[in-house]
């Protein structure tokens, strides 16, 4: 997962976690997940659904974090 490979190269800024959507209903209908992977920045300050470039999911996170 991109989200995970982005944390592990720069780890003091970004934490990325995992969560099982079938197994975390109360999590997955909170945040709306509509497919796998489905990646939620900063609660919901940005999101990226589906595999993505990495350009575009660092356009995001940019985005985000402004």
């Amino acid at each position: 997962m991109l989200a995970y490979q982005i944390a592990m190269e720069n780890p003091r800024m970004v934490l990325a976690e995992g969560i099982e959507a079938m197994e975390f209903d109360e999590l997955s209908n909170h945040y709306m997940i509509s497919g796998v992977p489905d990646t939620v920045i900063n609660a919901d300050a940005g999101r990226v659904v589906g595999a993505v470039p990495e350009r575009q999911m660092l356009a995001e996170l940019m985005r985000a974090l402004e």
